[in-house]
């Protein structure tokens, strides 16, 4: 038998916690899991929690834990593909938050125009120039083309 009775004992570090797992015997010969975590605090020291599992209430301890575990690793399951959802949900959510900007429920009415609301406004896109060829001005002149100028104008003369 080791110090203090320990049968066994290992240890599992964790970023702000070790958790130790000892295996003891009692005085009386009574086996029993002693589950210790350990963290740091703030102002020097540890902080200590211990739970003590005799061998004979070991099933249904674990009865329970299973039964916890389950539910927890169900919940985390959920929550990650509520997150994928979500994630998936609002790039979908702010493509219609854009069309609701610009067609409001009167308009679905029938009622006013396209921008009638007085809370909306016209959309980038609206005050861009029209289709066409675009502007030349800033651009580098392209290879082996001398660069555009603007429009000819041809005037008659009469």
């Amino acid at each position: 038998m080791g110090l203090r009775g320990e049968l066994f004992s290992t240890k599992v570090l964790l970023q702000n916690r070790t958790y130790f797992f000892n295996v003891k015997e009692n005085r009386v010969g009574d086996l029993y899991l002693n589950i210790v975590e350990s963290k740091n605090r703030d102002e020097g020291g540890f902080d200590r929690q211990s739970v003590i599992l005799f061998a004979e209430d070991l099933q249904e301890f674990l009865k329970g834990f299973d039964e916890a575990l389950r539910i927890l690793e169900k919940e985390v399951r959920e929550r990650r593909r509520e997150k994928r959802t979500v994630t998936h949900d609002s790039k979908t959510e702010d493509k219609s938050r854009e069309h609701s900007k610009f067609h409001s429920t009167d308009d679905r009415n029938g009622k006013g125009g396209r921008y009638s609301n007085a809370e909306h406004k016209k959309p980038d896109h609206a005050e861009r120039p029209r289709k066409g060829r675009p502007s030349q001005e800033g651009r580098p002149p392209r290879e082996g083309r001398p660069p555009q100028k603007g429009r000819r104008v041809v005037v008659k003369k009469r």
